[in-house]
């Protein structure tokens, strides 16, 4: 099980029914096309840079990503601005926190797709 967050650059929603409708929209014109090579945008691959510094992939055993290396969602062909994380579960609350305000301190968006909203 995992909990999830998508982060991108662009410019922040007015409200969680817009970010939704932002999220729908790149994620299915970068994340689930297959056909479209875009590159990561550059705040997206620092972000996750910067994110990974904090917390690395499964180093000491304690997973906190559920699909590493997280470095991938930020570095694949389609991703362009958008990263979709999956932490585990265990780690979520500490990790999406982290996340978030990280998201926030990079400039860009934090949404939580499970409950449609962003995460401030």
């Amino acid at each position: 099980m995992s909990y999830d967050l998508a982060v991108w650059d662009g410019e922040r929603p007015l409200d969680n029914h817009q970010a939704g409708s932002v999220y729908d929209e790149l994620y299915a014109r970068y994340l689930e096309a297959d056909d479209v090579v875009v590159p990561p945008a550059p705040r997206i691959v620092a972000y996750v840079e910067a994110l990974v510094e904090r917390y690395p992939d499964d180093v000491d055993g304690s997973v906190v990503w559920a699909s590493p290396p997280v470095i991938n969602e930020a570095s694949g062909e389609t991703s362009g601005p958008i990263v979709y994380l999956l932490m585990s579960y265990s780690k979520a609350e500490e990790v999406s926190e982290y996340a978030a305000s990280l998201a926030r301190k990079h400039g860009l968006v934090c949404f939580d797709p499970q409950g449609e909203c962003l995460r401030t």
